[in-house]
């Protein structure tokens, strides 16, 4: 199942962001994909701060992941540059496919 969804990122974080993303931990990556998470993409429209995020999914969603210690620490390493919740968890909100081209 493919499944989409947009975070916030904080004005002015863009880089730090892909930077952070871009040097993501081993450990976070292999948990993910031990969890069947694959094909995952994350998109940042700069006018608007927002993040668009897909990912395929054959097992857990990233999100149910949150309550391991690795998500855990990675969701307080992005927390100063992220809108997230009281656990530190990103807020996401889930976008419904409408329309798709195979």
């Amino acid at each position: 199942m493919k499944i989409a969804f947009k975070m916030k990122l904080k004005p002015g974080f863009g880089t730090e962001y892909k930077k952070r993303h871009d040097e993501i931990w081993p450990a976070l990556s292999i948990l993910l994909k031990e969890n069947g998470i694959s094909d995952y993409s994350i998109f940042l429209d700069e006018e608007t701060n927002t993040l668009f995020a897909v990912q395929q999914q054959n097992g857990n969603s990233s999100q149910d992941l949150g309550s391991t210690q690795i998500v855990q620490e990675w969701w307080a390493y992005m927390a100063d540059i992220m809108e997230t919740n009281a656990d530190n968890s990103p807020k996401t909100f889930p976008l419904e496919m409408v329309f798709h081209l195979d």
